[in-house]
């Protein structure tokens, strides 16, 4: 009983490196900001070798840039760049859903129902990190039943992008009501067993996306991120 509770040094690494990556894609640290070691090490109790274990880690997600003889920064994603994981998630999105309406089970659809249900609660309370949240869950439900582990892995490596592009989307008024309805729109097909149909409603959504990011790359945003 004793040893369950032991927090194991890994354990410890892998919250570290969650707080970091929250904290980037909640822009509590804004695009080019300096991560400056000796100062999140004290703020976060840990050390220097931890640390940058995690900045690493964070590097290997795009969400770090280190810079010799200036040290780590936040990573500011470029339209260019944000562009081209739009057109990936669009292809890639797509098939998964359409995969997935051919393979759906009823607790999968459960499962992205709740994910539906918790996205419109957050979005009443305006909540962006639940918005973000349920999102998350409703795609973990979408590619984990796919059937397509590759689809999967490839869309997961670029999950800590994705996030950070989507919180600035979704910050734009309005654009909650819309995504809960293109979200919607993949379930309902899935539902169906309508395979072409879930395909063009994950891609709607995804353009659908991309243009709001558009917007805010336009009204001078830094990129940190879109939905």
């Amino acid at each position: 009983m004793i040893a369950a509770l032991k927090i194991y040094p890994r354990t410890v690494q892998q919250e570290l490196i969650a707080r970091l990556r929250s904290a980037i894609v909640n822009q509590h640290f804004r695009p080019n900001d300096r991560l400056v070691e000796t100062e999140l090490c004290k703020t976060m109790g840990v050390s220097r070798n931890m640390l940058r274990e995690a900045l690493r880690h964070l590097e290997g997600e795009k969400l770090v840039t280190s810079v010799p003889n200036r040290g780590p920064s936040v990573t500011a994603i470029g339209w260019d760049e944000a562009q081209e994981i739009y057109h990936v998630r669009a292809m890639l999105e797509g098939e998964a859903a359409a995969l997935f309406a051919q393979r759906a089970l009823p607790e999968h659809l459960v499962a992205m129902r709740a994910a539906l249900q918790a996205f419109e609660a957050a979005d009443a309370a305006d909540d962006a990190f639940g918005r973000l949240e349920s999102t998350t869950a409703f795609y973990d439900v979408l590619l984990g039943h796919c059937g397509n582990r590759i689809i999967r892995e490839s869309l997961n490596n670029l999950t800590a992008r994705m996030n950070f592009i989507r919180m600035q989307s979704m910050s734009k008024a309005g654009r909650g009501k819309y995504s809960l309805k293109e979200l919607r729109a993949i379930y309902l097909a899935a539902r169906r067993g309508d395979p072409e149909g879930a395909r063009a409603a994950a891609v709607k959504h995804v353009l659908a996306a991309r243009e709001v990011a558009r917007e805010v790359f336009n009204a001078g945003a830094s990129m940190s991120g879109s939905m």
